[in-house]
């Protein structure tokens, strides 16, 4: 039956038409968690639903909605990409997010440093510090997944970093130096982004770059997944415990009366707190 949707097109975000691959789709379910038997069945169920020119996204979200009635941990394994796209708006949910996921790699971090550079004051998104190397970390965080980080960006990045590089430090302020300078995004780098932060010794962190250290690798190496991948929850109770300054699922941990205090009675209290810990646990295989 698979073979019979090899000339299947489909739509990308991007509006580029592209022929359907259902080895990806299997691979990106099984990555979730889901066994052969749980694939074959989301397969199964969305087949009869590919039609000619189907955007890649109703894929997406109909495969998620039959995951979703299988397995809810492994539901929110595959909806990652999409958890991390409704950490926003205002971009510091994502900073913390990546903050911890370097503070899981052995790095001390803060968030909204200020610092002054030869010319002007500086806000660093995140300071890294790590075998007493200081690290500058840019956070560009986008809502839709067309956007990509083009090569302003790093050339903005690599300004700045130059600027606060011509400051030594101080017998006050420490983190006034930075041995390297890294931009981290949820979305994808461009290839001109990738020349130019390659040419200057930048370090770029996307969703899928580079091959190995990405960051959706970090995010499943370290089981440290954002509360709005949680199938358990609505997105107005996301948005409130955002709102609580919280962003991973490993902090909801054993904390029913902050679950109940956004309104979750017992029952969800402990259908939510399942699910935090079989994504915390690493309980679904990858």
């Amino acid at each position: 039956m698979e073979k019979t949707l090899d000339q299947l097109v489909v739509t990308k975000a991007s509006g580029e038409k592209v022929l359907f691959s259902i080895g990806k789709l299997r691979q990106s379910l099984r990555k979730s968690g889901a066994d052969e038997q749980q694939t074959d069945e989301v397969i199964r169920q969305l087949l009869p639903e590919l039609t000619s020119g189907i955007s890649t996204k109703k894929i997406y979200r109909r495969a998620f909605g039959i995951l979703k009635r299988i397995s809810n941990t492994a539901a929110a394994r595959y909806s990652l990409k999409q958890g991390i796209m409704q950490l926003g708006p205002s971009g510091f949910p994502f900073e913390k997010f990546v903050s911890e996921l370097l503070r899981a790699q052995g790095y001390m971090t803060d968030i909204g440093v200020f610092v002054d550079g030869h010319c002007v004051r500086h806000e660093i998104d995140v300071l890294a510090v790590k075998d007493s190397r200081r690290i500058m970390i840019e956070c560009k965080y986008h809502n839709l997944h067309r956007n990509k980080s083009d090569v302003k960006v790093p050339m903005y990045i690599h300004s700045r970093f130059k600027d606060v590089e011509k400051v030594w430090p101080s017998e006050n302020e420490f983190e006034v130096r930075f041995h390297e300078v890294w931009v981290m995004t949820n979305t994808r780098f461009t290839d001109d982004a990738i020349r130019y932060a390659s040419c200057m010794q930048m370090k770029l962190v996307g969703w899928d770059y580079p091959n190995k250290g990405s960051l959706k690798d970090m995010v499943d190496s370290y089981h440290l997944y954002p509360l709005t991948c949680l199938t358990t929850l609505t997105n107005a109770e996301k948005q409130r415990l955002l709102d609580h300054k919280l962003v991973l699922c490993s902090e909801l941990l054993h904390r029913e009366q902050l679950l109940q205090s956004i309104g979750l009675r017992e029952d969800r209290t402990r259908r939510v707190l399942k699910e935090v810990e079989n994504l915390c646990n690493g309980s679904v295989r990858l």
